[in-house]
């Protein structure tokens, strides 16, 4: 079956043909200038006519929180570059004329801000650019920043039965986004974040120029790892270390609800789940479950998910010392290889073929929003049945708690911009999804949302409260408009995603970008103090 993005494709480049008459005045500069400018201007493919159809379903088709999918901002052009001259055209001509650029790899950016914007802006749509070259002998891999998780573990999966990558869960979401934000998953507590284990990059700055490791130098190259990598430029590609891992690996969920004692073994989960040994990941995702017309029915139920690196003969004596009241028993375990587990933690069902993980149309689209906190102290039992019974007044909420510790407890807070490391336990990540549309609906949401992160506010970390940049919240601050943000007004938002790390990133952002071409909403500022 023709995926999505092919046939995408091919739209682009009948569009590109497409007499730009209809096109705004700045619109039309911006085509002449990148068809000037480019060394091979027949070969680029732009969507350029935002009442056109097609213009809709590109900027439309990898936008993954519905609740932007009907925005009233329409970028002035979306461009679909299929090789880096053609961005380099893009950048200096945009530079030039004052339009912002935002670059989108999978569209996963949780508040639009990679396709979204309220000033002049062009849309660069980096999926042509989803090449992945693996070399097991080196335990290496380049990979495009348009190429998507589940391409990036396809293509290590093919070569190799004992070398993984550690990144996240979700196979669409785009790789430069990701590892630009810092990149957390089911090795996290093995081998760390994927920022953590990038050793080069090719960045290309506003003045067209393409920046390997050495040309950037260490301090941009620190950066990029986590500190966001849109506010220094356009990372095109990154070179990667691979890890090791056994060929048999176990995996397994476990399920209770509250009725079964679920809340008794989230407080207990908290004690073991970071100080467990390092091969052993276990999550906690929780839902409503039951309830329809019964009301009464309904109850939340935590899953159990884990993955160990070997055999289950290993993980169920190291679980029954460790957490013995989960009751883990033979039966709830699989064993297989790295990439089944991925496939396992996508949500796909037993015995689907590998191939899944190239399937861009397997997106989990819908409205939604989502915060997120880190945990330095256990959260008191009784703290958590107020969680249970808000989850209990909406209709699609999930809470999601992932363990740090192990090799992040390792990692010194410095080494890259992601800071949450020794001293936190786990992260929580809230989200609530809804159908209906209307901003009553919405607002409904965001306000049980909003009163969620009120209650949880004394029972996580503090001064400040943290958040994870890949998992973007724009209620926690914005840069002032016109790109002349200072440093203590940015400091609101940008010490919770980044601690101590923040003021570091505004230096390097002042001495790579002074312009500050590369700027959205929550872009690294101009050190003004």
């Amino acid at each position: 079956m023709k995926s999505l993005i092919g046939f995408l494709s091919s739209l682009v480049l009948i569009a590109s043909a497409i007499s730009p008459a209809s096109s705004s005045s700045a619109a039309d500069k911006l085509i002449e200038c990148i068809a000037n400018n480019n060394i091979n201007p027949s070969s680029f493919q732009t969507i350029f006519n935002p009442e056109s159809s097609l213009f809709s379903l590109l900027l439309q088709s990898r936008v993954q929180n519905l609740r932007y999918i009907n925005s009233t901002t329409k970028p002035l052009l979306i461009l679909t570059p299929s090789d880096d001259t053609q961005i380099q055209s893009a950048v200096l001509c945009s530079r030039e004329q004052g339009i912002e650029i935002r670059a989108r790899c999978g569209g996963h950016d949780y508040e639009g801000i990679s396709y979204l914007s309220d000033k002049p802006y062009i849309v660069i749509d980096l999926f042509n650019l989803n090449e992945v070259q693996v070399d097991v002998k080196e335990e290496m891999a380049w990979v495009q920043s348009g190429a998507q998780l589940g391409e990036l573990y396809y293509a290590i999966a093919r070569q190799s039965t004992h070398l993984a990558f550690p990144a996240g869960l979700c196979p669409t979401v785009g790789v430069g986004g990701h590892f630009g934000g810092g990149g957390f998953g089911t090795l996290v507590r093995k081998y760390g974040l994927a920022a953590d284990n990038v050793i080069d990059a090719y960045l290309m700055d506003a003045r067209g120029r393409i920046l390997n490791r050495k040309a950037m130098g260490e301090e941009v190259f620190w950066a990029i790892r986590g500190g966001g990598a849109g506010s220094f430029g356009i990372v095109l590609s990154w070179k990667v270390k691979l890890v090791r891992v056994p060929q048999k690996l176990t995996y397994f969920t476990v399920t209770k609800t509250l009725e079964e004692g679920a809340n008794k073994l989230i407080h207990q989960w908290q004690r073991f789940a970071h100080d467990v040994h390092e091969d052993l990941f276990v999550r906690i995702l929780l839902l409503n479950v039951g309830g329809g017309d019964d009301k009464k029915k309904k109850t939340v139920q935590a899953n159990f998910q884990a993955l160990f690196l070997g055999t289950k003969e290993r993980v169920i004596p190291l679980m029954n010392k460790s957490f013995p009241e989960l009751g883990l028993k033979a039966e709830n375990c699989t064993e297989g290889t790295w990439a089944d587990s991925v496939l396992n933690f996508a949500g796909f069902k037993p015995g689907v073929p590998p191939e899944v993980l190239l399937d861009k149309t397997q997106m989990f689209k819908a409205k939604f929003k989502a915060k997120t906190d880190f945990v330095t102290e256990p959260v008191l039992e009784s703290a958590f049945e107020g969680i249970w019974k808000m989850m209990l007044e909406e209709d699609v909420p999930i809470v999601i708690l992932e363990p740090l510790g192990g090799k992040m407890n390792k990692i010194p807070e410095s080494y890259t911009p992601f800071p949450h490391r020794k001293g936190h336990l786990y992260n929580i990540q809230y989200l609530v999804k809804w159908d209906k549309n209307g901003k009553e609906e919405e607002e409904r949401h965001l306000e049980w949302m909003k009163r969620l992160y009120d209650y949880m506010e004394p029972h996580v970390s503090k001064s400040p409260r943290a958040a994870y940049l890949n998992y973007r919240d724009l209620d926690i601050g914005m840069n002032s408009a016109g790109g002349k943000t200072s440093f203590s007004e940015a400091s609101v938002w940008g010490q919770r995603y980044f601690r101590d790390n923040f003021k570091r990133l505004t230096e390097v952002k002042g001495m790579f970008d002074p312009e500050n071409f590369f700027r959205n909403e929550q872009s690294i500022p101009l050190l003004h103090m």
